[in-house]
């Protein structure tokens, strides 16, 4: 496959060379290496010819996708490594041995996750797959026994059966894998099947390779049958009060070391407003067990909420946890979910975790109680989706970012509420200096000015803009900042390659979360010409009463796509004033459109003032 368009092939040795000159990307293979792996016996003549016809087809085949180049005897493949499956696969189990266990975890699912079967299974040739293919194979199952070992130290017992059951039916006679299958038998009470296993894994040793098991095995055997336990975390099955599941005590169960936050970004800035209000909030007495920060989206919330959590950490010396909630993306983190996560990282293995979400929200409290630690949990969809993940004890404070107010937080559970909007346009510069670097700024002070005023002073915007200049460094401010005058390309422009890193993604979330009947509304108010309505002119383009109006506005609101103003207005930035026409142009009917436009002025020639 090159660049998502798949390459036809064939069967024969023209997949062999490929597959030779991929494997070793941006190495130069010698021609007499191609000749000697693309032929099973002994090369004929004209096998220097077949190798040079291959490799100019192959050139064609990639033609302004990646190069062949001829480098003295030989040939070189020219590409990005990352692009080869076996370089990220690769990478991401050499970055899972830096890591700590939860994110190794991920990684090496990651890179197993690549694999489609047998390493090279679909290339002709026994003497390529031998050569290039074994050492692949067992990379491979290295990779499955660091994940089994990660597994089983943080006590994901169910899984990791799950997992080795599958891989050992690909290897039935590799004993490191069959003693990780044992312990984590052992550690779910299932002894008896631990040892069958084993017994199992012993008569095909003897019966096929006339060998024993090795050490690690047969030690794996005693340790099994004499019941002494696996490294993961014990607790007490002493029974919690009521017919629930038996809770550990906090004094029986010292938690692990938990520092889950994100790291910060380096180039942070501004936000000292929002900064002084959570302090002032902090300040309380007693203080809030929940801190909402709201805001649309691309304003910045989670930076802000991490930077602040950070310099939090010396508050919480128990430890900080974090969950991306991902409320308005489909589908959503569930709360039993997030709570299976923040127990295993808290040390209770798979096998202890509760079913109910009832019940594993009584055991994380139970677990936190006495102790002081900071619960960020990002990007949040509704109040039912936080309240179970909330702790119960007073040291401990859960911080919540929504592109909503949450106002059930607020009104039953006590939290307070910061609101996160654009930036000011001197923190606006500041940022993109951070980024650019001061003398790009100073070169152009006007243009940069006008540049922070199309992103609208918006944190995701700008970061979007200084990348597309930063990959330019030959592109003047003016010159970029031109190009955003046009309100039918801003959007476009405002929007890197990753599908989610653009102003009009980010909008489109929060929209596609709207009732029917607020979306509609947020539609018509793109044939609005001002920056802001009343409600009475919004009631007119939707031809709907004023209550229903008012109810879709506060929707609104509290999804930061319009903003209440002071004197009743409804205010609204100009990014999403563009999105909210491009929507109605290519959502709603042109009679539709026709009919609420002449609604709009019918009303403006009730309301206009009449001249003495």
């Amino acid at each position: 496959m090159s660049n998502g368009r798949l390459l036809s092939l064939g069967t024969g040795r023209l997949r062999t060379v490929a597959a030779i000159l991929i494997s070793e990307v941006n190495r130069v293979i010698p021609v007499s290496r191609l000749i000697d792996l693309s032929w099973e016996a002994e090369p004929p003549t004209r096998a220097r010819g077949v190798v040079h016809n291959h490799v100019h087809r192959l050139r064609q085949l990639l033609a302004g996708q990646a190069e062949i180049a001829t480098r003295g005897p030989g040939y070189a493949l020219i590409a990005d490594p990352c692009v080869v499956d076996v370089n990220r696969f690769q990478n991401l189990v050499s970055g899972a041995r830096e890591a700590e266990p939860r994110t190794a975890v991920a990684k090496l699912r990651q890179a197993l996750g690549l694999w489609r079967g047998e390493a090279l299974a679909d290339v002709p040739g026994d003497r390529v797959r031998r050569t290039l293919g074994v050492g692949l194979t067992q990379a491979r199952v290295a990779a499955q026994q660091e994940l089994g070992a990660k597994l089983l130290q943080l006590g994901r017992y169910g899984e990791l059966v799950t997992e080795l059951t599958a891989w050992l039916a690909e290897n039935p006679l590799h004993e490191e894998l069959t003693a990780l299958l044992m312990r984590a038998l052992q550690a779910s009470g299932r002894q008896a099947e631990a040892l069958e296993h084993y017994h199992r894994t012993r008569r095909h040793l003897k019966d096929q390779l006339g060998i024993d098991p090795g050490h690690a095995l047969s030690a794996t055997y005693l340790a099994v049958l004499s019941g002494k336990p696996s490294v993961a975390p014990q607790f007490s099955d002493r029974p919690s009060a009521g017919s629930g599941p038996a809770v550990p005590y906090a004094s029986d169960c010292p938690l692990p070391s938990v520092a889950q936050l994100p790291p910060r970004i380096p180039d942070f800035c501004g936000r000292m407003r929002e900064i002084a209000a959570l302090e002032q909030k902090l300040d309380r007495v007693p203080g809030p067990g929940c801190v909402v920060l709201a805001g649309g989206g691309g304003a910045g919330k989670t930076t802000l909420a991490v930077h602040w959590a950070h310099c939090l950490k010396a508050e919480f010396p128990d430890g900080q946890l974090f969950a991306d909630l991902r409320g308005f993306e489909r589908p959503s983190m569930r709360p039993g979910t997030v709570l299976g996560m923040f127990l295993q990282a808290l040390g209770v293995p798979e096998a202890k975790i509760p079913d109910s979400v009832t019940e594993r929200s009584a055991l994380y409290r139970s677990l936190l109680a006495g102790r002081r630690m900071l619960v960020l949990l990002d990007n949040a969809g509704t109040a039912e989706q936080v309240r179970p993940l909330l702790p119960a004890t007073p040291g401990c404070l859960a911080l919540v970012t929504s592109r909503r107010r949450l106002s059930g937080l607020v009104v039953r559970d006590g939290a307070a509420l910061v609101t996160v909007g654009p930036f000011t346009a001197d923190d606006a510069l500041e940022l993109l200096g951070n980024v650019l670097g001061r003398p790009r700024i100073a070169a152009d002070r006007g243009a940069a000015r006008e540049l922070v005023e199309r992103c609208d002073r918006l944190p995701l915007a700008l970061r979007i803009a200084a990348a597309r200049l930063m990959a330019h460094p030959d592109w003047s401010l003016r010159c970029w900042t031109k190009k955003l005058l046009d309100e039918r390309d801003r959007l476009q422009e405002l929007s890197a390659h990753d599908a989610d890193l653009a102003v009009e993604a980010s909008l489109y979330l929060s929209y596609r979360a709207l009732s029917s009947g607020a979306a509609r509304l947020f539609r018509l108010l793109g044939l609005h010409p001002g920056p802001d309505v009343d409600v009475h002119a919004a009631a007119a383009l939707a031809g709907r009463d004023l209550e229903r109006t008012r109810r879709h506005l506060a929707e609104l609101c509290d999804a930061h796509l319009v903003e209440e103003q002071a004197q009743g207005r409804y205010g609204r930035t100009e990014l999403v004033r563009i999105y909210a026409e491009q929507l109605v142009a290519s959502e709603e009917a042109p009679a539709d459109r026709d009919l609420a436009r002449q609604r709009l002025r019918d009303h403006a020639a009730r309301y206009r003032p009449r001249r003495c």
